[in-house]
């Protein structure tokens, strides 16, 4: 899988829900949210899919808050593959929040 270059990673990133950025070469988002429980529940949800993606983010979860980010190590950079689970972790996160 090929990693996005400039103009696909910008247009990739526009195409994405409002939170989404490019920082340190992958895509970035933090979802903030009333506790740590809601917190859990987006990234066990994501933490799911990846599952099932054989694809995973990093994550960082805390008080409120549940950063991801997305980036296809194997291949040094941003692929669809990490946009498409961008996308469908915001279709998570709406799900879990309700």
């Amino acid at each position: 899988m090929a990693v996005l270059n400039e103009l696909e990673l910008s247009e990739a990133v526009a195409s994405l829900g409002a939170g989404w950025s490019v920082q340190g070469g992958a895509l970035h988002k933090c979802y903030d949210v009333t506790d740590f429980a809601a917190a859990m529940a987006i990234a066990n949800r994501v933490a799911d899919a990846a599952e099932q993606a054989d694809h995973h983010p990093d994550m960082l979860v805390g008080w409120g808050r549940l950063e991801l980010t997305w980036v296809t190590h194997s291949e040094g950079g941003v692929t669809d593959r990490d946009v498409a689970m961008a996308r469908r972790s915001d279709e998570l996160a709406a799900s879990a929040t309700g």
